[in-house]
């Protein structure tokens, strides 16, 4: 064959086969050729978001933050996120898929805890807006009905669901007890918090000046328009309750511009037209702790409001009741 190519002018090829890759003519299958780095290295996880309480981070012995609504799993509530991206949604429901929540509880116990997580267990409650708060004294226990929980036991992270409602966590520095409320106006109206600093020196002995509070993110005074009926409630129960309440005059460019636009045939006093009446729940908190005998210096507050963040937070006001849940948590070594 060489010597037919050199007739006509031509040369064998000098690229050499490697050695064994001819069979019969054909040259045998090569293994598959290595993917490159960026195909086969995975997308890192999202990192998950906290509020922290400096009081509280100030404490070596606890365990604690407020969820936001980045670095989990689920996408339902925004399919638009990049792939790479979910909500961290906490809690159990109806349009989320169970095993994201799962997920999202697991990631959530590790950037908390980290290696520790495995001698962890996370305790939650089945909330209905009740004044009831429980005692977690059953190490076995993960799951309890009621509005707030408390334990001294070590290694339990209780945790309250939140979208717009208060989380206030509460540790005890000399008894080495926590506690973790959910309260919305309901619960505020029932004095939850200011029942579980009692319940705390019932069953820990715990003294109000050595408990640290903090008030995480929830639907701020600036968004929580509530009905006359609300002031009236909060007025029969708290000598304060004026001070809760605030007029806020929403703003509307057409309405400024046109007024007559808007005007009625109705009496004065029953046309819609008029302030919103809005509800401060973070002071309603701070001032039930505060009546408890929590020192003011003791209590920190997010004082973020959810409803106007819902890129970083979940509201059920917001989002029309489409939403997830966030979580705060709170244990002790």
């Amino acid at each position: 064959m060489d010597d037919l190519l050199a007739s006509i002018g031509l040369t064998h090829g000098t690229r050499s086969s490697r050695k064994g890759t001819w069979t019969d003519g054909a040259r045998k299958p090569v293994g598959k050729k290595k993917k490159l780095a960026a195909e086969t290295t995975k997308a890192p996880t999202p990192k998950i978001d906290f509020d922290f309480s400096p009081l509280l981070a100030k404490a070596p012995a606890v365990v604690h933050g407020f969820s936001t609504r980045s670095g989990g799993v689920t996408r339902v509530y925004r399919p638009g996120l990049p792939k790479s991206q979910g909500d961290l949604n906490l809690g159990f429901t109806t349009h989320d898929e169970r095993k994201n929540v799962e997920t999202n509880r697991t990631r959530l116990m590790q950037a908390l805890l980290g290696k520790e997580a495995k001698d962890w267990k996370l305790v939650t409650l089945q909330q209905r807006h009740t004044p009831v708060v429980r005692v977690l004294r059953d190490a076995d226990a993960t799951h309890l009905r009621g509005d707030a929980v408390m334990t001294d036991l070590p290694h339990r992270l209780l945790g309250v669901m939140t979208a717009d409602c208060i989380p206030v966590l509460l540790y005890d520095r000399k008894n080495g007890a926590v506690a973790a409320f959910h309260a919305g106006w309901r619960g505020t109206l029932a004095r939850i918090v200011e029942r579980g600093v009692g319940t705390m020196k019932i069953e820990y002995g715990s003294e109000p000046k050595d408990i640290v509070a903090a008030i995480g993110a929830g639907i701020g005074p600036c968004c929580y328009a509530v009905g006359e009926e609300v002031r009236h409630e909060f007025e029969s129960q708290f000598a304060y309750a004026p001070e809760l309440f605030s007029d806020v005059y929403e703003s509307d460019p057409i309405r400024d511009k046109y007024p007559l636009l808007f005007l009625t045939a109705r009496a004065p006093g029953h046309s819609p037209i008029g302030p919103q009446l809005h509800l401060d729940l973070w002071e309603a908190n701070r001032r039930q702790l505060l009546d408890a005998g929590v020192t003011a210096k003791k209590i920190s507050v997010v004082g973020t409001c959810t409803a106007c963040g819902t890129s970083r937070y979940f509201s059920h006001r917001t989002e029309e009741g489409f939403t997830g849940r966030m979580m705060s948590v709170i244990g002790v070594r």
